[in-house]
């Protein structure tokens, strides 16, 4: 069950940060080409230690004393339980996206900045506007520094540990027990050292099938 949590928590906020990084990174690039000082703002949210966001989230939406279940008590008599069993997921990955997002939108923005002005006036030429152009050219020649964008952030996401672990820990019945969070239950808090050790090499393996999986598309990539 742990594997599975990493694994579809890994995905999902994978898929959702590169999408809204790739959106953002397109949207965006007029702005940040004229102002590429305010790149450092949008990822400021990179800069505070997922330990400490995952305590912010937790008094903020502390059902006793968090400010977003107070004013929603206040303005419509009901709140979710944001860190029950039910809702802590989608919460997780709501704040895992929130704090990562700007790291996908710097590589993207990179990336959409470094495709050549000649190639977009051709394009324009030849009458490949918007969407058109953007499937066509865009896209494509994006393509390596989304995957390598994706890989990065599910490996990180996989081995997901302080911040969910200081937001809600285990979680009600194990429902937030990542493999990081299972292998440190079993090595500090039951002793089971054999059994931490074992997890320890399923994430080990995991991670080794991911960097070969990089490995391989930067190849083909670069043979392309």
């Amino acid at each position: 069950s742990a594997a599975w949590f990493s694994l579809r928590f890994g995905l999902i906020v994978s898929l959702i940060q590169v999408s809204a990084g790739l959106f953002l990174a397109i949207f965006l690039a007029p702005l940040l080409g004229k102002r590429p000082w305010l790149i450092a703002f949008l990822v400021l949210p990179m800069m505070v230690a997922p330990a400490l966001v995952g305590l912010m989230y937790r008094l903020i939406l502390h059902e006793f004393v968090g400010v977003v279940p107070y004013y929603l008590l206040l303005w419509f008599n009901d709140f979710p339980a944001f860190l029950g069993r039910e809702n802590a997921f989608k919460t997780l990955v709501t704040i895992e996206t929130l704090q990562w997002t700007p790291f996908a939108l710097l590589i993207l923005h990179a990336a959409y900045s470094a495709i050549p002005a000649d190639i977009r006036e051709a394009a324009e030429m030849d009458n490949a506007r918007g969407i058109k152009r953007l499937m066509a050219i865009d896209l494509p020649m994006m393509a390596p520094a989304i995957g390598v964008t994706f890989f990065i952030r599910f490996i990180d996401s996989f081995r997901v540990f302080d911040n969910v672990y200081t937001l809600v820990g285990s979680g009600a019945g194990g429902a937030t027990t990542s493999m990081s969070i299972y292998i440190y239950q079993a090595f500090f808090k039951t002793g089971n050292i054999g059994l931490a050790v074992a997890a320890s090499m399923l994430l080990l393996a995991a991670s080794f099938l991911v960097l070969y999986a990089i490995n391989r598309f930067a190849s083909r990539q670069a043979l392309a």
